[in-house]
């Protein structure tokens, strides 16, 4: 792993939590974009070499919707940066991590993304992020 790539915030109103993480952070979003097969819309903030993702649910038994009504708003996810996620992937379950995805799929910002299930990374949901080649 090459770095955390970002911290993803589980957010009830997107719009609204901009305008506090921007002048929190004194940095504007730079991207808004909806992931449909995550019934989410995610904005992001570049803070040094990491980003914020804000997370809202856009469909009511999506993971985030979930999140939010059983913790409320708050840190969702780290998310780290890695070089070949397959070739992490395999590392990973081969040291006793359990995954929630078995294979890389497309997520927010131009990434491959995986994610490790928290029960296996002592609470902390994980998520794996490759940029995909253009």
């Amino acid at each position: 792993m090459n770095k955390i790539e970002h911290l993803g915030i589980a957010v009830k109103n997107i719009e609204a939590s901009l305008l506090v993480y921007e002048k929190l952070l004194n940095q504007k979003c730079y991207k808004t974009e909806e992931v449909e097969s995550e019934g989410v819309k995610t904005a992001f903030i570049q803070v040094g070499e990491t980003k914020i993702e804000l997370l809202e649910a856009t469909k009511p038994d999506s993971p985030i919707a979930k999140f939010l009504e059983k913790k409320g708003q708050g840190i969702h996810h780290i998310a780290f940066d890695v070089n070949d996620i397959e070739a992490e992937i395999s590392r990973l379950t081969n040291e006793g991590f359990e995954l929630i995805h078995q294979s890389p799929k497309d997520g927010a910002d131009n990434k491959l993304i995986a994610f490790l299930h928290p029960k296996s990374t002592d609470g902390i949901l994980v998520e794996l992020c490759q940029e995909k080649s253009v």
